[in-house]
């Protein structure tokens, strides 16, 4: 009796699944739809190759694509608020997303560099070892010593524009990126000073 039980629910769960059907393959990138589509509608702002040279635009190459293509999808869902990005977004299916942020993570980043040296000293230590009095977490600890991130989780961050940097950790403080609760909870307890410092440090890493 036993044996007829479990014949027939393994059958009613094979039938139940051949109903279904097979779970969805992604489809693998395609790295020149991704170049032509980033030549159409990124490009501009973020350099052909994804090495923006506009301060206030992030360089994108060599970047995790997980990451990228979450960015994506949350300016185009309005979790990442943006009136710029979202309007870019908002035209892309996420087939483009994927073919965009794998054609980039192939690119090769450009080295930054840090301008201010009266604070370095202070970023790197933000940096490396976070400030423990207040329960500021090393930012290394995420996003790695050199600043290559953590694929799907973690952005890449060596070498990126400065003033970007800032602005995006300005802007968890204040609560106007609310897309990473934990970055909220890590530049609610910086200053103006700490942030620039931080940021600077961040543009040298390599």
């Amino acid at each position: 009796m036993k044996s007829i039980f479990s014949f027939l629910m393994f059958t009613l769960i094979a039938g139940s699944a051949l109903a279904n059907g097979p779970a969805p393959v992604a489809a693998k990138p395609d790295l020149a739809k991704g170049e032509a589509s980033f030549g159409v509608v990124c490009a501009a702002c973020h350099a052909a190759d994804g090495n923006s040279t506009t301060p206030v635009n992030p360089k994108l190459a060599q970047q995790h694509p997980e990451y990228l293509v979450k960015q994506l999808q949350e300016f185009k869902s309005g979790k990442r608020a943006n009136a710029v990005m979202s309007g870019m977004a908002a035209a892309l299916s996420d087939d483009d997303m994927r073919n965009i942020a794998y054609w980039l993570a192939s690119k090769q980043a450009k080295a930054g560099f840090s301008k201010d040296k009266e604070t370095v000293a202070l970023g790197e230590r933000i940096y490396r070892g976070g400030i423990a009095d207040r329960q500021i977490a090393a930012c290394a600890g995420c996003h790695s010593p050199n600043g290559a991130g953590i694929p799907a989780q973690y952005p890449r961050l060596s070498g990126q524009h400065a003033d970007y940097t800032t602005a995006q950790l300005t802007s968890f403080r204040d609560g106007i990126r609310k897309n990473s609760i934990q970055m909220t909870g890590v530049a609610a307890k910086m200053n103006d000073r700490e942030i620039k410092a931080v940021a600077d440090y961040i543009a040298g890493l390599r």
